[in-house]
């Protein structure tokens, strides 16, 4: 009887060990269009395209996409205990706030609401790190200085992991931009996949 029971225990420990393993490495992706594949099929996006990087290596990292268009740092923050809760990332990465400086938002209410998401998926013992976001010069160079500079500050104060945004080395090339000038075309994901492989492997590797 004892020896079944100890048997059994055994048995179950290798089922569930490469399931935590997995579980080691769950990002949890804060984004808008940018990482929603907007104008694109979901399988054309770059997080997408990274995930099937991810499978390709056998590497146990998952990425879950909660990313949605015209999303907002507000907007977000009224979403993220339902994702934490559902999902239990080890990390959570937020690509916010395009959107907030778009619409000429407050950049103090930003910064709040930024410095919130990090607190709250902190709490729920995730690793976090914030992209650094810019916004077209035509907002005035002022408002566009305290908004990126904004980044760097709340990620200062809650010790997150700053990330350089991914679409400045793309947003002025137009064969790699849609027609609106706002968001990268199907031919720029793989770069961006490829720019954001590295990018995580860094913050991970930190971690």
């Amino acid at each position: 009887m004892t020896h079944s029971i100890l048997r059994f225990v055994f048995i179950l420990f290798l089922v569930t060990k490469p399931l935590s393993a997995a579980a080691d490495n769950t990002i949890l992706i804060l984004g808008d269009s940018l990482s929603a594949a907007y104008g694109l099929k979901q399988e054309q996006g770059w997080v997408k395209l990274l995930q099937d990087k991810y499978d390709a290596e056998q590497s146990n990292i998952e990425l879950i996409n909660a990313s949605i268009s015209g999303e907002t740092s507000g907007g977000a923050l009224r979403r993220l205990d339902a994702l934490l809760e559902q999902y239990e990332p080890t990390h959570v990465l937020i690509e916010l706030g395009a959107n907030d400086g778009l619409r000429g938002f407050p950049v103090n209410k930003m910064q709040a609401n930024l410095t919130s998401l990090i607190e709250k998926s902190q709490a729920a013992n995730a690793m976090t790190a914030l992209m650094e976001i810019y916004i077209p010069p035509n907002y005035g160079p002022r408002y566009s200085k305290m908004f990126t500079d904004s980044f760097t500050q709340v990620s200062e104060n809650t010790n997150a992991y700053l990330m350089d945004f991914f679409v400045l080395n793309i947003a002025g090339q137009s064969d790699l931009m849609q027609n609106d000038g706002l968001h990268p075309n199907k031919k720029a994901q793989p770069l961006i996949r490829d720019e954001m492989y590295e990018s995580i492997k860094q913050w991970l590797n930190k971690d």
